[in-house]
């Protein structure tokens, strides 16, 4: 079997498909605009990020790993969101890909292909990473407990309540004030691991950001 899918993060009946050349994960989201915060738990820090960071930016490196524990990928890209509901994924080459919430839909266009999909955010979104970005709601969507601390890191286990979500389980990292890991394990037991550098919170972004165009001769699919 030739290395693992990326996470389905958009569990939702053919648009998942599209995220098929590398790690195309939304969960990044999670990450940004921790440190800084204060916190009881990671519990506490999450339930801040939701609340309070508004936008943000980051440059991510992400590692995946296949469920027989052998075979590993790495992708590397830019990332910024703006609440509510707009975020913006952009993964390097060799494998580029570029993934828009504009506030209603969601665009995955890739440009070796000259392909995008495009589906309404309210269908895309649910008990996923991005819902954390998006503004989701907790206690709705996710089960969350403290883990013991691991090497001075603190994690706190988010489980999806929805069978459908392609994610078995999110573990997110603390060490003090900071956020530091985010590991996801999908419906299939692939791994994904995501750090972030040079991270910027409640950045102030440009609109046009999360807009997508098509370019010309681009092939649109519309999923409903």
């Amino acid at each position: 079997m030739p290395l693992f899918r990326p996470p389905r993060f958009f569990r939702v009946s053919g648009f998942h498909q599209v995220l098929s050349r590398g790690t195309r994960t939304l969960a990044g989201a999670a990450l940004l605009g921790l440190a800084g915060l204060a916190q009881a738990d990671g519990v506490s820090a999450l339930q801040q990020f939701v609340t309070e960071v508004k936008s943000g930016r980051a440059i991510f490196t992400q590692t995946v790993t296949a469920p027989d524990g052998k075979r590993k990928k790495s992708t590397t890209g830019s990332f910024e969101f703006q609440r509510p509901n707009q975020f913006r994924f952009s993964y390097d080459k060799p494998a580029e890909q570029l993934i828009i919430g504009d506030g209603k839909k969601v665009w995955v266009y890739d440009p070796d292909l000259s392909q995008a999909s495009v589906r309404n955010m309210d269908q895309a979104l649910g008990a996923t990473p991005v819902a954390l970005l998006a503004g989701g709601d907790l206690s709705r969507d996710f089960t969350l407990k403290s883990q013991p601390a691991e090497q001075g890191v603190e994690w706190v286990l988010a489980t999806p309540k929805r069978s459908d979500s392609g994610v078995q389980s999110l573990r997110l990292g603390f060490r003090g004030r900071e956020l530091v890991g985010l590991e996801i394990v999908d419906a299939f037991g692939q791994r994904s691991v995501m750090q972030f550098s040079s991270v910027q919170v409640n950045a102030k972004l440009a609109v046009d950001r999360f807009r997508f165009d098509p370019p010309a001769g681009t092939d649109v699919m519309e999923q409903r």
